[in-house]
């Protein structure tokens, strides 16, 4: 019935279900007409005669037989099959669930295995749900893990049914029929067939055997955001897929295999302790209201050791950047290409942009002065280094330009989301209470969830000497605007400050081992960076960036950032690699080297 689909099921059954424009049940009709199924025989409940209607009797040389269910609304799925038993008896038999799609490589393995009896189960991975097993070495099913037992300490060790399975006529005759028949005269009719399976895994020598799959696509479908993702996953082209899940933004925890590459985070902070300490205090964590704007304010002005009424937490630092923008900008100067969430928030006739001339994106103070020394800005806006070309203004040349703004009278904000990888000794940061109060006239913004590597947290600060400015961004935003767990991450970071500058330097020799082994892919120039992300030219004809990005995402379950869609780039190809760990820069580098 479907009944978490809402209206989509309102008039259907799920199986009718649209995913991209083809129905459940038109993607199982094509997928088992392709492994050469002959008869298929369909028990049907909810809306039959529209299934009925709608499929017919016959598919591109399958014979459909319906066998239907009266009693669906006061019955489980036990009921149904026991009703379709007789056609277990009579052959070998591939028993599928009507709410699934996957790939056609999906069912061709279990029909191509010579083993009689098997249960198709993949790796457990956090968005699934029902039907959970272990195994032994030999693939026999050890337990069905109930949800009463389920340990999320245990889920290395659990797979995942498919809920697609093959029975051998002798193994129904012998074994499931039997079962199925006992079990639902014993304990009735709204049960689950998979308690029959349970029983039979509990004899000595059961000839059920799980099949896992190797990386083969598949989902289930049971409310409107399975329906998303799904339609995520099985775009019906390469270059539709990849634009659905680069949209999404996040959340790629959906995608387990995925490795992104897209989205910038330290790959070495926090620490296993911290993270451990965390997970500690998560349940009063969940369960407590944070503090107000007041406390957090204290938490952060501790965090960069800088006065509380100079510093506003926000809920990431979009939050703050919209707050910003709206409100103070007015006529800003930006150095294009940029972080893009500054301009978006800007109306585009308030915005004056510099792009530099050169290959590099690459630009300096003096250059700056030179550009946007004969226009009226109210505000200039320099992101250093800048994303995603990872130039770098130095420490002195940006007191320079703070110098220059203030006489000027130009607000100056300055991003330095990405200054703790900079490659240089001594002072970067301008979060400092003398350089704020000696330039009122200076907004510094800070992301916590790139270099800090928790963007869960969604925290972000904007710091000023401008305190009459502070106080107004804090009633721009909600008084609880940032949850428990990034209060309790603020409020026990210092214990772990010296575990985040070493992180920072294995960042820093990361970057250079990645930019070494970047410079062997013969179609890429590489450009020096002093960010968490390198931008990177594409010197070749035979594809382009967004082909590049695609065929990564297609072959080898990669996301990469594909810049041709900005206006900056529009004669060229570029893309944007994010620096991970080792592991992980290092595949990035191997799949790139079969292009």
């Amino acid at each position: 019935m479907g009944r978490r689909l809402g209206e989509l099921t309102g008039d259907n059954t799920k199986c009718m279900l649209s995913v991209n424009g083809v129905r459940l049940i038109d993607r199982t009709l094509e997928c088992l007409s392709e492994v050469g199924v002959t008869k298929l025989i369909m028990v049907v409940g909810y809306k039959a005669q529209n299934v009925i209607d709608y499929v017919g009797t016959k598919y591109k040389g399958i014979e459909i037989t319906y066998v239907e269910n009266p009693i669906y609304d006061k019955t489980n799925n036990i009921y149904s099959l026991y009703l379709a038993k007789d056609y277990l008896l009579a052959e070998d038999t591939l028993l599928l669930e009507s709410d699934l799609i996957y790939e056609t490589s999906v069912v061709r393995r279990l029909v191509e295995n010579d083993y009689p009896n098997l249960a198709l189960v993949d790796k457990y991975e956090s968005w699934m749900d029902g039907t959970v097993v272990t195994l032994d070495e030999e693939n026999r099913i050890n337990n069905f893990i109930s949800k009463n037992y389920f340990k999320y300490s245990d889920i290395d060790q659990y797979y995942k049914t498919v809920n697609i399975y093959k029975f051998s006529k002798e193994f129904s005759q012998t074994h499931y029929v039997p079962f199925l028949e006992a079990y639902c005269h014993a304990l009735g009719r709204n049960e689950y067939y998979e308690q029959v399976l349970k029983v039979i895994t509990l004899l000595e020598d059961s000839p059920l055997r799980a099949l896992p799959l190797s990386g083969e696509r598949w989902y289930e479908i049971d409310d409107i955001q399975d329906l998303d993702i799904a339609s995520g996953m099985f775009e019906e082209s390469d270059e539709m897929r990849y634009k659905a899940i680069s949209s999404r933004y996040g959340g790629y925890w959906r995608y387990p295999h995925l490795v992104d590459f897209c989205y910038l985070v330290n790959p070495y902070f926090p620490p296993q302790q911290m993270i451990d300490e965390i997970k500690a205090s998560f349940e009063v964590l969940m369960r407590e209201y944070p503090s107000g704007m007041r406390v957090n304010s204290l938490l952060a002005g501790k965090y960069f050791s800088i006065r509380q009424e100079y510093v506003v937490v926000g809920n990431g630092a979009a939050e703050l950047i919209k707050a910003f923008v709206e409100r103070y900008a007015g006529k800003m100067g930006v150095i294009y290409p940029t972080f893009e969430e500054y301009p978006n928030r800007s109306q585009k006739e308030n915005i004056i942009s510099y792009l530099p001339t050169n290959a590099d994106m690459h630009y300096d103070a003096d250059e700056i002065m030179a550009f946007f020394g004969n226009t009226q800005l109210d505000t200039l806006l320099l992101i250093d280094p800048d994303n995603p070309s990872g130039n770098y203004i130095p420490y002195a040349d940006l007191m320079r330009l703070i110098e220059w703004t203030r006489q000027r009278g130009v607000r100056f904000v300055v991003d330095e989301s990405f200054v703790d990888f900079v490659d240089v000794e001594g002072e970067y940061t301008l979060l400092s209470n003398s350089i704020l109060a000696d330039n009122p006239h200076l907004v510094v913004v800070k992301s916590i969830s790139k270099s800090y590597g928790v963007p869960g947290f969604r925290l972000g600060v904007l710091a000023s000497g401008n305190t009459e400015m502070i106080a107004s961004l804090k009633k721009e935003v909600a008084i609880w605007n940032i949850n428990s767990f990034g209060e309790f991450y603020m409020q026990i970071y210092e214990k772990y400050h010296k575990d985040y500058t070493a992180a920072c330097q294995m960042f820093r020799q990361e970057r250079a081992l990645f930019y070494a082994e970047l410079q062997e892919v013969p179609f890429l120039r590489v450009i020096p960076s002093q960010a968490n992300y390198f931008l990177c030219e594409l010197v070749t004809d035979k594809f382009s960036s967004k082909e590049l990005a695609v065929r990564l995402l297609a072959d080898h379950n990669i996301l990469i950032k594909d810049c041709s869609g900005k206006a900056a780039f529009s004669r060229s190809n570029y893309i944007r690699l994010a620096i991970r760990d080792r592991k992980d820069n290092h595949r990035l580098v191997e799949a790139l080297k079969t292009f």
